[in-house]
C-alpha cells in the first residue's frame, strides 16, 4: 500500500515551521496513543503512522531529504522511515519531544521524579450558603455558622500512624508514589509513569494505623464559627475565609471556607452598588406649597425640605444616606423618588373648597398642562 505523504498524516502545510510540526504531532499523538486506545488496531497503525512522519519532519535534514526525494529518497531501498528498532523506550530517539508530551498527558515525563501524590496537598475549599437581612449586609454583622469538615486526628496529628509509630517509606517506589512499567509492543517499548500499587500513590505505608482515623489521618467534625460579615457586601458576593476549609494531606495547608452571601430584599429600599433607593409619597398640598417632609434611611428617618410646586417622579438626592463601601468608611447615597398621591373619599367641604381653589386657576400654574395643550393646537393646525 502506498505511503501517505508526511504532511498529510499530521495534517500540516508543507512551509509549517518547526513549532507547528510539533504542536500537530503532540495533538495527534496524545489522541491515539495506544495507552487510551487499548485493543485498538486502527488507533495503533495510525500512531506508528504518526510516529513515523514526525521521525522525518521533526529532523531538517531528513525533512528536506524528504522534500526532495519523497518516500523514494536514494538508499533507503523505498522502505521510507518507518523503522523502530533502533528507538527502544520512548524516553530519547525522538528529538526529546516525547518527555513533553507524557509530561503533559500521563501525569509526568519519562525522567521520574517526585510524584505530586507523595507530596504535600492542600486541603479542599467548602462553600456555605449564608442569608443576611439587608441591613445586616449593610451594616455589617456577626454571625454563628456551623461548618463541617475534615480536619487532621489529633492523636496522630494527620500521619494516619498509631501513635508512637511513623508510617514508613515504600520500599518499591523508595517514596515517590510512582513506578515505571515497561511494556513491549510492535513498535518498541514504552515506558508509563504510574502510581504505586503498593503505597497507593502515597509514598508511606502506615503498618500500624491509627485507631481513632483508621490510618486516614483526619476526622469529619462539626464546629460552630463565628464569621465578621463586613458591612456593605452584597448578594451574590462570596466572602472568604482563609484556612477554614478542609485539612490538608500530609502536611499541606488547610483549605478555605467560601460563604456565599444572600441577601433578603427590604420593604422600603432598593440597592444599586452602594447607592439606595426609595420612593416617598406626598400629599398633593405638600406638593404645591413645598415644606418639611420626613424621608426613611437605614438608620432613623430624617427631614428633607422639599420646594413648592414639585412634581410626582422628582428625585431628589441625598448624599452619604447609603451603603457603607466595603472596607471604607464612605457611603453611597439616597435617592429619593416623590409620588404624590391623589386624595380619595373627600367630604363635601373639601370637594367645595377645591371648586373654589380651581376657579381660581388662571392656567399659568399648570406650566406641563399649558405646554401640552399648546403642543396639541400645533397638531391640530
Amino acid at each position: 500500500m502506498a505511503k501517505r505523504d508526511y504532511y498529510e498524516v499530521l495534517g500540516i502545510q508543507k512551509d509549517a515551521d518547526d513549532a507547528a510540526i510539533k504542536k500537530a504531532y503532540r495533538t495527534l499523538a496524545k489522541k491515539y496513543h495506544p495507552d487510551v486506545n487499548p485493543g485498538d488496531k486502527q488507533a495503533e497503525e495510525k500512531f506508528k503512522e504518526i510516529n513515523e512522519a514526525y521521525e522525518v519532519l521533526g529532523d531538517p535534514q531528513k525533512r528536506a531529504r524528504y522534500d526532495q526525494f519523497g518516500h523514494e529518497e536514494p538508499g533507503m531501498g523505498g522502505g521510507g522511515y518507518g523503522d523502530f528498532s533502533g528507538f527502544g523506550g520512548f524516553g530519547g530517539g525522538f528529538g526529546g519531544g516525547f518527555d513533553d508530551i507524557f509530561s503533559a498527558f500521563f501525569g509526568g515525563g519519562m525522567g521520574g521524579g517526585q510524584s505530586a501524590r507523595s507530596g504535600p496537598v492542600q486541603g479542599d475549599d467548602i462553600r456555605y450558603e449564608i442569608t443576611l437581612s439587608f441591613e445586616e449586609a449593610a451594616m455589617g454583622c456577626s454571625k454563628q455558622v456551623s461548618v463541617t469538615r475534615q480536619e487532621n486526628c489529633p492523636d496522630c496529628r494527620g500521619t494516619g500512624a498509631k501513635p508512637g509509630t511513623q508510617p514508613e517509606t515504600c520500599s518499591k517506589c523508595r517514596g515517590t508514589g510512582q513506578v515505571r512499567v515497561v511494556q513491549n509492543t510492535a513498535f518498541g517499548r514504552i515506558q508509563n509513569v504510574r502510581p504505586c500499587d503498593a503505597c497507593r500513590g502515597a509514598g508511606k505505608i502506615i503498618k500500624e494505623p491509627c485507631p481513632k482515623c483508621s490510618g486516614r489521618g483526619r476526622i469529619r467534625v462539626t464546629k460552630k464559627r463565628t464569621v465578621k460579615i463586613p458591612a456593605g457586601i452584597d448578594d451574590g458576593q462570596v466572602l472568604r475565609i482563609a484556612g477554614e476549609g478542609e485539612a490538608g494531606l500530609r502536611g499541606g495547608p488547610a483549605g478555605d471556607l467560601q460563604l456565599l452571601i444572600r441577601v433578603r430584599p427590604h420593604k422600603l429600599f432598593t440597592r444599586q452598588g452602594y447607592d439606595l433607593h426609595c420612593q416617598v409619597p406626598i400629599s398633593f398640598t405638600q406638593a404645591a406649597l413645598g415644606g418639611d417632609i420626613e424621608v426613611p434611611t437605614l438608620e432613623k428617618p430624617v427631614i428633607y425640605t422639599i420646594p413648592e410646586g414639585t412634581q410626582p417622579g422628582t428625585v431628589f438626592r441625598i448624599k452619604g444616606q447609603g451603603i457603607q463601601y466595603l472596607r471604607s468608611t464612605n457611603k453611597g447615597d439616597l435617592f429619593v423618588e416623590i409620588g404624590v398621591e391623589v386624595p380619595r373619599k373627600l367630604t363635601e367641604k373639601q370637594k367645595d373648597l377645591l371648586r373654589q381653589f380651581e376657579s381660581t386657576v388662571t392656567g399659568k400654574e399648570y406650566e406641563q398642562r399649558k405646554s401640552f395643550f399648546e403642543k396639541m393646537k400645533g397638531k391640530l393646525k
